[in-house]
């Protein structure tokens, strides 16, 4: 497998781990109800082993930011471009989310720009760079996908943060996992 195929699954791979650590964090911390708490607690000072939760994020935050390499590679326009630097920039805040952990004074505020960053990414790259790119399908998909989704979130009387943020990680993992059969098909020609 050569690095631009390796870069090309980065993305899924990302959200394989995130899933995976997720797990495995709550099955140290049985106290943990998801219609209750938020992921967060599970790094959190109250949590068994937060670390695993933690690292977690750091080293999924590695493989976000690769695939934001892979977006760069794969983009049509400076509009796409740019909007993958906003991947790179929420794989930063993922990072931060699990340094700056629950309990600490930044936490909030990194992990609400994580996902803001992302939905940018989804608005810009998919919706805005793909319809420059002439690529119907995929801008008004992601376009839609990426203001639709946090009026979602917004309006929903979620019953814990986790079913919020679970619903956030599902709407980036479904552009990701569009992307990258896209990706992986060939049905993006970089310029």
């Amino acid at each position: 497998m050569g690095a631009k195929q390796f870069l090309t699954y980065t993305g899924i791979i990302a959200a394989v781990l995130a899933w995976l650590f997720i797990a495995i964090s709550i099955s140290v911390n049985p106290w943990f109800v998801f219609t209750k708490n938020a992921f967060s607690d599970l790094g959190g000072p109250y949590a068994t082993d937060p670390w695993i939760y933690n690292y977690g994020l750091i080293i999924t935050s590695v493989f976000v930011d690769l695939y934001s390499i892979n977006l760069l590679l794969v983009s049509r326009n400076k509009v796409e471009d740019f909007a993958s630097a906003f991947v790179f920039i929420a794989g930063l805040f993922l990072a931060l989310i699990g340094i700056y952990h629950e309990g600490t004074r930044p936490h909030v505020f990194v992990s609400t720009w994580f996902f803001t960053q992302m939905d940018m990414a989804l608005i810009t790259w998919g919706g805005i760079g793909s319809l420059m790119a002439k690529d119907r399908r995929l801008g008004l998909f992601s376009l839609l996908l990426g203001v639709m989704s946090p009026v979602i979130a917004l309006i929903v009387p979620w019953p814990s943060a986790a079913t919020e943020e679970a619903y956030g990680i599902v709407v980036i993992d479904l552009w990701v996992a569009l992307m990258t059969y896209f990706d992986a098909r060939h049905m993006i020609v970089a310029r």
